[in-house]
């Protein structure tokens, strides 16, 4: 057990090496200026793909879901992946140089994975040790890195090309992945997953008009805002 949590440990400090040196590697591929969507064509078949099968099987599941398993149960799954995702915050919010977050959300981490019974309840929270939202596509951002094209990606969805390459950094902060046992490991990511999908259930219905275009300014408006950390830029400030 030591010893697969020391490659654990060995694999993530590499990880956090290589991205170092791809945030001063991208330093030069900065830019203010953004095409929203050129890719527009592509885009829309990707999301008719994705809304279908979202339609036929995934919202589905998520409905029997949240239908048959109590609600202080999925409570308590939906704590357990997000304690799991404060590994990632925590990495991030040393990355983007809030190192104030990081004691909070590294707090988090250790409060929840013990007196919260491994993460199923969010005792931390209590505490005053409120959740940030950080990820990789965020810290891209927060060095000058331009968004990039805004892409639909199959399946993940609604994403840009800085967030896009942002996701594959996040998995390798997921220790979920590095699980030996597959019986163990796949099951917990289609968990993760239907468990998210059940958590946005309530939003279907406030898409109205364009789906694709409502959904491509929701992401962009809200991308935005985690990157600026709640800062909205006032155009008519002077005036």
């Amino acid at each position: 057990m030591k010893h697969k949590f020391n490659i654990l440990i060995s694999k993530l400090s590499r990880s956090l090496w290589h991205v170092s040196c791809l945030l001063l590697l991208m330093l030069p591929l900065a830019s203010h200026a953004q095409t929203p969507d050129p890719w527009m064509q592509g885009n829309k078949r990707v999301f008719a793909f994705n809304d279908f099968f979202d339609r036929i099987l995934v919202r589905p599941i998520a409905t029997t879901y949240t239908t048959f398993v109590p609600r202080f149960a999925r409570q308590g799954i939906g704590n357990f992946f997000s304690n799991i995702n404060d590994i990632n915050v925590f990495v991030n919010d040393v990355l983007q140089l809030k190192f104030d977050d990081a004691v909070t959300d590294s707090g988090r981490f250790l409060v929840n994975s013990t007196i919260g019974i491994g993460g199923f309840l969010d005792v931390a929270s209590d505490l005053g040790l409120h959740k940030n939202e950080e990820d990789f596509g965020q810290t891209l951002g927060f060095w000058g890195v331009g968004t990039g094209p805004y892409v639909m990606l199959p399946v993940f969805g609604a994403s840009n090309v800085r967030d896009a390459f942002g996701l594959t950094l996040d998995t390798l902060f997921n220790p979920i992945q590095y699980h030996d046992e597959p019986s163990v490991r796949l099951p917990l990511i289609l968990l993760q997953e239907i468990d998210t999908r059940a958590s946005l259930l309530a939003l279907d219905e406030l898409v109205t008009g364009d789906r694709y275009l409502f959904v491509r300014e929701a992401y962009i408006q809200r991308r935005q805002y985690l990157v600026n950390d709640g800062e909205v830029d006032d155009e008519f400030g002077a005036f």
